[in-house]
Parts: C-alpha cells; sequence; structure tokens
C-alpha cells in the first residue's frame, strides 16, 4: 500500500499523522461544501442535534452557527476524532451548546428520543451493518425527527468501485439501497436527492 492508499485509509478511523491530515481535509474543500448543501435541504429547526461520525467537528460547528438555539452532540469511533472535534468547538462546549463522545454507530451511547436531527456525513460507507446502525439512530431519535444522510458518492454506475478497491471495509451504496435498509430499520418515510450536478446524494428519513 503506497502512502497515497494509506491516506485515503484514513477517512475509515483516522489515526497519527495521516490521519490528522485526514481530518483537516474533511473539514473544508468539497467536504464542507456538500455538508453545506445538505444542511439546505433540511427544512427543520432541531433543538437537539446528533451528527454520527462527527470527524473533524466542522460540521458540528456549522450546525451551531446555522441553528444559534440548539444543542449539538458528536459521536465518533476514533479518539483522534473525538479530541479534533472537542478542539474544534471549545467554545460552544465551554458554552455548555456541545458535547462530544467516543462510540460507534451500532451502539450509540445515548439516550431513547432524544434528538430532533440526526446526521451521518460521509460515514455510513464505514458502518458495520447499516441496517443495525439506522436502527440505532431510529431508537435515538425524536418521534417526528428527521435522520439525514449525506454521501458524496450515491453509488450510481459503480462510481464508488475505484475507493472500495482501495479502503478496507468500504461500501458505496445508492439511493435504492438506502432506502430499502431504512425502512427495513423502521422508517416509514424515506426521499432521496440527488445534487443536480455532482454526484452527491442526500436521503431524509423521518420517523413518526
Amino acid at each position: 500500500m503506497n502512502l497515497w492508499e494509506r491516506f485515503l485509509n484514513m477517512s475509515r478511523k483516522p489515526r497519527g499523522i495521516l490521519g490528522t491530515l485526514m481530518l483537516n481535509r474533511m473539514n473544508g474543500g468539497r467536504h464542507a461544501k456538500l455538508a453545506d448543501w445538505s444542511m439546505g435541504i433540511y427544512q427543520g429547526n432541531p433543538a437537539e442535534i446528533l451528527d454520527v461520525g462527527c470527524g473533524g467537528g466542522r460540521n458540528l460547528s456549522a450546525f451551531l452557527r446555522r441553528y444559534p438555539e440548539a444543542h449539538a452532540t458528536g459521536v465518533d469511533y476514533a479518539p483522534l476524532s473525538v479530541k479534533k472535534t472537542k478542539s474544534k468547538n471549545r467554545a460552544a462546549i465551554s458554552a455548555g451548546r456541545c458535547q462530544v463522545v467516543e462510540g460507534n454507530a451500532m451502539s450509540l451511547p445515548l439516550p431513547d428520543d432524544t434528538f430532533d436531527l440526526v446526521t451521518a456525513i460521509e460515514t455510513v460507507y464505514f458502518w458495520t451493518t447499516i441496517e443495525d446502525g439506522f436502527r440505532e439512530v431510529y431508537r435515538v431519535l425524536r418521534p417526528g425527527g428527521t435522520f439525514m444522510i449525506v454521501n458524496e458518492l450515491d453509488g450510481r454506475n459503480g462510481n464508488g468501485e475505484q475507493y472500495e478497491k482501495i479502503i478496507k471495509r468500504m461500501r458505496t451504496y445508492t439511493g435504492e439501497d438506502l432506502e430499502a435498509a431504512l425502512k427495513f430499520a423502521g422508517f416509514p418515510r424515506v426521499r432521496v436527492i440527488h445534487h443536480n450536478n455532482m454526484l452527491w446524494m442526500c436521503v431524509m428519513a423521518g420517523k413518526i
């Protein structure tokens, strides 16, 4: 595995120097543009927000700016990501508007029926079993809440295969794949939105 391939593998679970560089990359560039595009699609006014796979913490910061009365929680299974997110959101944490915890999407260390909005931005590629992760999100989401999945690759025409060959245990999904898994996990309402010019995809699922 060459240096570039080692760097790309840091997207799954960042660690060390390469992981720090990957988290910096996640906090800017097209990743930030992708997240902002999806935030424009969501039309609610959440009081409690959860970002699963919070990475470098940039998206939590963006949500806190967009919703100044909201409280935001970040979860990530990579200790380096938790550290980076805490640093990025230090002021909000001190003000009591943000918390960051280490945890796995398959078993979220959070109470039932808590969040109005749960996001998974550029992360479900790496979840062990998406159905199990989606059931966990359903559990912590309040009735009437929204689960928003955002992927840079929409899985159509094999557009993620080149990365699947390089990044260990990565899997890309089509909108149809995610819709079926979400409904299996209990979400009755699912909407798939594709970007007009990019391969970006946003999937919105509601809990009744």
